[in-house]
């Protein structure tokens, strides 16, 4: 099993508005994709004093092909659906992670 990990900052100003848009829009549109068999989403709980606060979206695949084309297919619209919908209001990184 494979964990595809995107770790989200995000300001505090839009956290609301921000989590509502990934459950509603952004997860639906990864999982539509038929990639990845579920996900979880988790606040990181630990003090910002930036003004940010951070979460993480899990996505699982049974094979890395999978990942891989998820990546190169339908990754790059989504994320610059995320990049407008927030700009200059969060940051991501990302995590490809092996059960072992």
């Amino acid at each position: 099993m494979l964990l595809y990990n995107v770790t989200v900052g995000v300001d505090k100003e839009v956290e609301l508005e921000w989590l509502e848009w990934i459950k509603a829009q952004h997860i639906p549109a990864v999982l539509k994709t038929g990639l990845f068999t579920s996900n979880k989403i988790y606040k990181i709980l630990h003090d910002q004093e930036d003004g940010t606060v951070s979460y993480s979206l899990q996505f699982f695949a049974t094979h890395i092909e999978k990942v891989t084309e998820y990546l190169q297919v339908f990754a790059p619209k989504l994320i610059e659906d995320h990049r407008q919908q927030f700009a200059n209001k969060h940051v991501v990184f990302q995590t490809l992670l092996e059960e072992v």
